[in-house]
């Protein structure tokens, strides 16, 4: 009796196994082909969305067949630069050439120098000359608006950022030439004896975060990217990018003529961009490109350098203006001797997508040459940056070789790919290291290296300045067309300097200079004191930030007439004092100083509202703007032509002229995403093709056991 129990009990207990290896397979079953059906749901959206990012940047380049079509217009430009002194004056004339038997509008966004006073506009068509106005914004967009509607020539320039500009231009008659003067000035470059001046030609696509929300009108819409919630204004800084053969053969060139009157003899005149072609009168020197008309495609900077022992220290300049006196003044602290104290450095990298190409060599030969000024005294940390964070350590550690080693390899295997978002990279950098226990004081420093290619300027400035703290921000701006803007007010709201990289070759004297800045005492606690200060005249900037070794404080005023002193003090490491006098009677002439003036007025107003966290006074920077004839944020330029040259039943078609990519970058640059990139589609197909995979497997089994 206990056996045949026992052997009815076996088979119970195996009937019991098989229902219940046959009741997990259907649950794994039925697991498998819900979550494979939940993941589809989630995949549909992310396709449409993908789809429609792939296709954003065709949508104005393509005909009705789906076949590339070269914009109609032709863009020309022609650049005309003086420099005198401390300021370049620039005449730059766009001529759009419609090739089409259509009338077209043209429109396109273009950068200028981020410093840029834009003064003047001039319109051309035929024999005729048609002079721009300063307008409000608003009403400058009105007065265009029903020009064109009219079938009048007009012409529109508006700012969308203090270095990103669009221009527009109506009624361009089939096969003619329109054409349109833009007169701007900007501030020489001056560091370590050497002055350089940059001529941007076209951008980096800017990266731009957040929701995409609905924008209120597309009246003025022609980007590839949406509106977000971040970027309100995406749409109007996301020109298309295409490569130099996507337009016509002799578009997008441009003839460059740069006349140099430093006032003083000059060693050196050289270019990291560009081959040159130089001659000599006497001091001045004009400055070509040996190729002539060059490509749109990078930044055309060039180099001069006084003669050994003749670099200035100190230069005044003076202008009268509607009865008014302005007066600009340069001053270059001297050697002042070296204090070296312990440091913690975070480099910063930046090896998002649009950092592809020779811009991510670059950037890491800058990084791999700031680990080589670290001493065993020096803490530091590696950051890299994309659509994600990471740091090569959980804090700074001490440079011992180990872990410049590590940092080394680290830095050799980065790669550029995914959206540039610089807020968490920020945040991660600037947050102080704890539970160090030292005695000794650091000099906490942060290296930025990047493209600056962001849409979210201001709220990343508003960043910095809340985080910075004791520490200091400088910024390496990396590629052929970086954004400088950002590049150098990151780093004067962070108190640092900012360096560009242009190629390869230019890598080491740039950063030698920055690295040696680093090391220097800096000059700090500067104030200015014009004659007559105590009677409430203006002079901007208006609080001076600290000074590195070779860095120049370069001042300007309002109402000082051009005699007395002009007082600069300021504090050397260990508490020492500092003061430089200049004595104003020696100034030289000087041309457009009361819109280098009002531009940094303007820009002190922009920083009481950021630093307030409210909105820039607008009818007093509008004010300003008008009364010295300047373009802002609040203020465009506009030209109408008085007689209609369309008839209003004759169609207008527009085009939205393309930028071209920037020499070194990848082909991903001609369609830049919203989103990152295409990651979180493709994990989603493949897990949805895995759960299938399982599913059918399960089947089979349960088919054929």
């Amino acid at each position: 009796m206990a056996l045949h129990g026992f052997g009815k009990s076996r088979a119970l207990a195996s009937v019991f196994t098989r229902f219940q290896k046959l009741n997990s397979r259907r649950v794994w079953e039925g697991i498998s082909l819900w979550f494979a059906v939940l993941l589809m749901l989630f995949v549909h959206p992310l396709y449409a969305e993908a789809n429609e990012t792939d296709n954003v940047g065709q949508l104005h380049f393509v005909d009705g067949q789906g076949q590339w079509q070269e914009p109609a217009l032709v863009l020309d430009s022609e650049f005309d630069i003086r420099v005198s002194g401390l300021i370049a004056d620039t005449r730059l004339l766009r001529s759009f050439r419609n090739t089409s038997d259509q009338w077209r509008e043209g429109v396109f966004v273009f950068p200028l120098p981020e410093k840029a006073s834009v003064y003047g506009l001039t319109m051309k068509v035929g024999e005729r000359t048609i002079e721009g106005k300063v307008q409000p914004r608003e009403v400058a967009r009105q007065t265009y608006e029903k020009a064109k509607s009219a079938g009048k020539h007009a012409a529109n320039v508006e700012q969308q950022r203090p270095n990103l500009f669009t221009a527009r231009l109506a009624n361009i008659p089939p096969g003619e030439t329109v054409s349109v003067e833009l007169k701007y000035q900007q501030p020489v470059g001056f560091q370590a004896g050497v002055f350089e001046l940059s001529i941007p030609t076209t951008l980096t696509p800017r990266y731009v975060p957040g929701a995409p929300i609905q924008s209120l009108s597309d009246q003025w819409q022609s980007g590839w990217a949406l509106p977000t919630t971040q970027v309100a204004d995406a749409d109007a800084i996301s020109p298309f990018t295409v490569n130099p053969g996507d337009v016509a053969g002799d578009s997008h060139r441009a003839s460059i003529e740069l006349l140099i009157d430093a006032g003083l003899p000059l060693e050196a005149v050289s270019s990291p961009s560009h081959q040159l072609a130089t001659s000599r009168d006497g001091q001045s020197v004009t400055v070509r490109p040996a190729e002539g008309e060059i490509l749109m495609d990078r930044d055309f900077v060039v180099r001069w350098r006084p003669l050994a022992g003749r670099e200035p220290s100190a230069a005044v300049f003076h202008q009268s203006w509607q009865g008014e006196d302005f007066l600009l003044a340069m001053l270059v602290p001297g050697q002042t001797g070296k204090s070296v104290l312990p440091r913690e450095l975070v480099f910063v990298i930046d090896t998002s997508g649009s950092m592809a190409g020779e811009s991510i060599r670059q950037a890491r030969s800058a990084l791999q040459a700031g680990l080589q000024t670290l001493t065993s005294r020096d803490r530091f940390n590696v950051i890299q940056f994309n659509s994600q964070t990471h740091a090569l350590f959980m804090q700074p550690e001490i440079a011992t070789g180990n872990n410049l080693a590590r940092a080394r390899q680290y830095v050799d295997r980065l790669r550029a790919d995914g959206g540039t978002e610089m807020a968490p990279a920020l945040s991660l950098a600037l947050k102080d290291s704890e539970g160090s226990g030292e005695e000794t004081p650091r000099v906490r420093q942060v290296i930025f290296i990047t493209d600056g290619a962001v849409g979210n300027e201001a709220s990343l400035f508003r960043q910095i300045r809340q985080q910075l703290g004791d520490q200091r921000l400088f910024t390496v701006a990396i590629g052929s067309a970086p954004n400088r803007h950002f590049m150098r007010e990151a780093a004067r709201w962070g108190r640092g300097t900012y360096t560009a990289i242009h190629s390869p070759s230019d890598v080491s004297g740039p950063l030698q200079r920055l690295f040696a800045a680093m090391e220097s005492p800096v000059l700090t606690d500067i104030q200015v004191q014009w004659p007559g200060q105590e009677t409430g005249i203006e002079s901007f900037p208006r609080r001076p930030g600290d000074l590195f070794q070779g860095e120049p404080l370069i001042h300007a005023v309002r109402g000082v007439a051009a005699m007395g002193e002009l007082k600069v003090s300021g504090r050397l490491p260990g508490g020492r004092n500092w003061l430089k006098t200049l004595d104003l009677q020696q100034a030289a002439p000087g041309t457009g100083l009361h819109r280098h003036w009002a531009r940094e007025k303007i820009d002190s107003l922009q920083d009481e509202a950021r630093v307030s966290g409210q909105e820039p006074d607008k009818a007093a920077i509008t004010e300003l703007a008008v009364a010295h004839g300047l373009m802002s944020a609040y203020t465009s330029f506009v030209a109408v032509d008085a007689t209609p040259a369309r008839t209003t039943e004759t169609p207008l078609a527009s085009d939205n002229l393309p930028t071209l990519r920037p020499a070194g970058s990848q082909a991903g640059m001609l369609r830049y995403p919203q989103t990152a990139t295409a990651a979180p589609l493709l994990i989603a197909l493949g897990l949805v093709g895995l759960m299938f995979s399982v599913a059918i497997v399960l089947l089979q089994r349960r088919a054929f056991p």
